[in-house]
């Protein structure tokens, strides 16, 4: 009964705050798979909620914010306008409306209005101020990484997140480049400006959050299947990887469609996905261990002045290449938590490792949105021919 107190608690007290902190508990949610069973039970159902809602703003805040991105009469372009958020995540909220647009006789649209938090950039630079700080103290702990590198492109990506205009932007970009998928969807911009976004409203049964709590094994596997082909797809369609990888940013179709939302973040990956991280996959699939070290170091994961040998490299990457390796693979809770377990360890195969292996910069977001989509599969419980998926979609890996 404390425990699930303290779930609520720390609901309202990370809804409320929103910026960073909100976007903390938001990958948390993501990775509670990886937790120790008696810690993420009792916090998993609140977790799971910041993935799709938040404490809303009051009416008014909102008619203040619609006012100073669209005027005072903004609504002779709305139709109608729902006070009530369909959706709250950790710098905005999500309106359902009728749009006519700015010009007389427009024909009415179904649209979803996205409107920031007032303060929610003073926020989150000033969250990242404070992770800036910290950086130092990680700078002495782990002296293998480029910490402030690290930190620089997080904030830089982050604050990108501010910008709707430069959203509306992105997904534009998405919804062309998907627009002939047959499993995708992606809703098309009507207009953006810099702290609101109108999009096509898409209907939906729920997000993938409803299908990690209550799916059925058929449900886990399609839409598992389907989130992670579309995070593969976009490099390769559009040139950027959708960076943002928690559950209510995909939506379940009634016609077994998935759709994509949110794309305030994303990495920009002109040439798709870099062959190097496909060959680098490959050579530890097939236990060529020299061979990763010497591109693990090429590419800048190995500093020059970090020494390991290539088994221990192997050791390292080894677990979490098991999808990779099989025919057809289930992601499960368990087997997130025994990888890391390995991982944090307090030995020279676990923590001391990971503290002298290098992330580069521009590998941050994929990072990221790959750690965050296991652990997303790993919640759904998915069973999939992951490595079929590689070989089809990942450059480089496909021998």
């Amino acid at each position: 009964e404390v425990q699930r107190r303290t779930a609520d608690q720390l609901f309202a007290v990370l809804g409320q705050l929103k910026g960073g902190a909100m976007k903390f508990g938001q990958a948390l949610s993501i990775v509670e798979a990886a937790l120790p069973e008696e810690i993420a039970k009792p916090y998993r159902e609140t977790l799971t909620k910041l993935q799709d809602a938040a404490p809303p703003m009051p009416p008014a805040v909102v008619h203040r914010v619609m006012a100073e991105e669209f005027g005072d009469q903004w609504r002779d372009a709305f139709a109608s306008f729902d006070d009530v958020p369909t959706a709250a995540a950790s710098i905005g909220q999500v309106h359902r409306a009728t749009w006519v647009g700015t010009e007389a006789g427009g024909d009415p649209v179904d649209v979803a209005v996205k409107i920031q938090y007032p303060g929610a950039g003073k926020a989150l630079r000033s969250d990242m101020r404070q992770m800036a700080r910290l950086g130092k103290i990680f700078a002495v702990i782990a002296p293998g990484v480029d910490v402030d590198g690290i930190l620089q492109e997080t904030q830089d990506r982050l604050v990108e997140e501010l910008d709707y205009a430069r959203e509306a932007a992105s997904q534009r970009a998405f919804a062309e480049a998907f627009d002939d998928h047959p499993s995708i969807v992606i809703p098309q911009v009507v207009v953006g400006t810099e702290h609101a976004l109108v999009t096509t409203w898409m209907e939906s049964t729920g997000s993938l959050a409803e299908i990690i709590a209550n799916g059925t094994q058929e449900e886990r596997d399609h839409y598992g299947d389907l989130y992670v082909r579309f995070l593969f797809d976009g490099p390769a369609r559009s040139g950027m990887l959708h960076a943002d990888p928690h559950p209510g940013n995909y939506r379940i179709l009634p016609d077994g469609r998935l759709g994509v939302v949110d794309f305030g973040a994303v990495a920009h990956l002109p040439d798709g996905v870099p062959d190097e991280l496909g060959r680098m996959l490959r050579l530890a699939v097939d236990d060529d261990f020299d061979g990763l070290e010497a591109e693990f170091r090429r590419m800048g994961f190995l500093r020059p002045n970090v020494k390991l040998t290539p088994e221990a490299i192997g050791r390292f990457i080894g677990p979490f290449l098991d999808p990779a390796r099989a025919d057809e693979f289930t992601f499960s809770r368990d087997w997130m938590r025994d990888q890391a377990s390995r991982i944090a360890a307090p030995n020279a195969d676990g923590m001391g490792m990971s503290l002298r292996i290098n992330l580069p910069r521009e590998f941050v977001l994929l990072h990221r949105v790959w750690v965050g989509g296991i652990g997303v599969l790993c919640q759904l419980g998915t069973t999939s021919r992951f490595r079929d998926i590689l070989e089809e979609s990942m450059p480089g890996f496909s021998r």
